[in-house]
């Protein structure tokens, strides 16, 4: 249960996005304040006075600058029409489905110079198995540095359930999305490797030459895809009879495997 105010009164309409914080910071427009020290809201996480009756998302976090430290701050999407004043008011959170953010890496669409025709491909496909709550796209370069950082703060400090990368995965010099996916997950998934693989294979020779990685990082499952609207739909396919499964075990389902 949060409880939140606003210092100046504030009508918010869907589609628009506000700015949760937890006591005075930075006062920016449409900023509500929570009285509870918020520590983490991951994404995807509804609040509203009752459950199915969401009135703000969880859709990212931010710092804000204060007087002596920063404070962390929420995005929210605002889902339906609502008014926060300096009368406190208490919503519940909860997260009932799954989070997904897909990562596309190509130099030219980071620069807007191309259209990204993989990675909507991404949640299409996902969402006929998964019943998502949020689906987010980012697009970057082949860059090494912004690729490790996005991907941490995606899986440690937003907590999505799946992060899916799209390009760099093969042996051109600037693939290097395997290397930097590697170098932060806490346990491979080597039969998500191997069925994409087999998969790419079933298809072309060429297949062999696909380094993607796929593991977990704190609960999100990550996992590397090609970069061709192809080889998305071809790799991501072979992997989907597994998500729900694989994700449920992430969250700590007892259920035995067999069954």
């Amino acid at each position: 249960m949060l409880t939140i105010s606003a210092e100046t009164p504030v009508s918010l309409s869907p589609g628009q996005t506000a700015i949760l914080c937890p006591g005075p910071a930075a006062i920016v427009p449409g900023q509500l304040i929570s009285r509870e020290n918020i520590l983490s809201l991951p994404a995807g996480t509804s609040l509203g006075s009752e459950e199915d009756s969401a009135r703000l998302q969880a859709a990212g976090s931010i710092w804000l600058p204060g007087p002596e430290h920063a404070r962390r701050g929420f995005v929210l999407r605002v889902l339906t029409e609502c008014s926060f004043g300096p009368d406190p008011i208490c919503l519940q959170a909860w997260r009932k489905n799954f989070s997904l953010a897909w990562v596309t890496l190509r130099d030219k669409g980071a620069r807007g110079e191309r259209t990204d025709e993989s990675g909507p491909i991404i949640p299409e496909l996902v969402q006929a198995v998964l019943p998502l709550d949020l689906a987010q796209g980012f697009i970057l370069p082949d860059d090494e540095a912004e690729l490790k950082g996005l991907l941490v703060h995606l899986a440690l400090e937003e907590k999505y359930d799946l992060i899916v990368t799209s390009g760099g995965t093969g042996a051109a010099p600037r693939d290097i999305t395997p290397e930097v996916t590697a170098s932060i997950l806490e346990k491979d998934l080597p039969g998500f490797e191997q069925a994409m693989v087999r998969s790419s294979l079933d298809k072309t020779p060429h297949g062999m030459i696909s380094r993607a990685r796929a593991g977990l990082l704190g609960t999100s499952l990550i996992i590397n895809l090609p970069g061709s609207p192809k080889g998305v739909r071809e790799n991501l396919t072979a992997l989907l009879p597994a998500l729900r499964h694989t994700l449920d075990k992430v969250r700590g389902d007892q259920t035995d495997c067999a069954i």
